[in-house]
């Protein structure tokens, strides 16, 4: 096991180097991306898919990677605030962010698609069109009373939007150097959930333990959260290389993305765990 961690952290110190400076452009493809859900959702102009969009913008963008994630985070946050300040439904806002965030997660965002809504309106994910494309195709439900007329003007969002991209550009610029020290904390908080499990060493106690590393690094920022990723997809494979039981492996991995995604570890935590841990 030693020799695993010490083979994951020279990869992590080279392919930290390879990738940080992806991070502008993955932030600004982004953007792009939750720029054109926008648009989508404006054209379609079709009742209840806000929701939809929103997912929509939030996966794609995510996909783009730790600097796609970003962007939509701040984009996503940006909107709301604005609905915020206009005193908009705060219940709404919440769900609003909700989609979001299930996007941003890797969620399917046609988890809030409409009934009805065109099939041009999609995100980047081939396999989920197909199946959507052969839904509508065998349940044809296009109605007109389902367009949704709204006479609102769009200046306002159209200003706030433009705020958000000049953030956005600031922002990147004084973030993305930071990728490499997230990264860095973040592999040594994944250490340190190692050792403590280790020291620890109680029945039951290992999903605690990968949840809380994951979710501790994932804290550190994009880089953090890229860190914790590849250590535990290494260790996952490291473990299916010895051929440990597969089940067990899923039920690990589920731990780290709960911890990834800002889950409390303290859900996969056992009875009798010394409260120092």
């Amino acid at each position: 096991m030693k020799l695993l961690l010490a083979a994951i952290v020279l990869f992590l110190i080279v392919e930290t180097n390879a990738q940080w400076y992806k991070f502008p452009g993955q932030a600004v493809r982004g953007s792009r991306d939750m720029g054109r859900a926008y648009r989508d959702m404006r054209e379609a102009n079709w009742k209840n898919s806000d929701k939809y969009f929103h997912a929509r913008g939030n996966y794609d963008a995510a996909r783009r990677g730790p600097g796609g994630r970003w962007a939509a985070t701040v984009i996503s946050n940006g909107r709301a605030a604005y609905h915020l300040i206009k005193d908009r439904d705060r219940a709404e806002i919440a769900r609003d962010q909700e989609a979001n965030r299930w996007g941003r997660n890797g969620g399917d965002p046609n988890r809030y698609r409409p009934r009805g809504l065109p099939s041009k309106y999609y995100g980047t994910s081939f396999l989920v069109k197909l199946f959507e494309v052969a839904k509508i195709r065998r349940f044809p439900q296009i109605h007109p009373n389902n367009f949704q007329r709204n006479s609102k003007t769009s200046s306002d969002m159209k200003l706030l939007l433009a705020a958000i991209v000049l953030f956005l550009i600031v922002e990147t610029n004084a973030q993305w150097y930071n990728f490499p020290g997230q990264a860095y904390e973040g592999s040594r908080d994944m250490l340190r959930a190692y050792r403590d499990m280790r020291e620890a060493n109680t029945i039951g106690s290992d999903k605690y333990f990968h949840a809380r590393g994951n979710y501790d690094a994932a804290r550190r920022g994009p880089g953090g959260r890229w860190a914790a990723t590849v250590i535990s997809n290494g260790r996952a494979a490291y473990h299916l290389i010895k051929d440990r039981d597969r089940a067990d492996i899923a039920m690990d991995q589920e731990a780290n993305q709960w911890g990834r995604k800002g889950g409390d570890p303290n859900r996969f935590r056992p009875r009798g765990l010394d409260p120092k841990y």
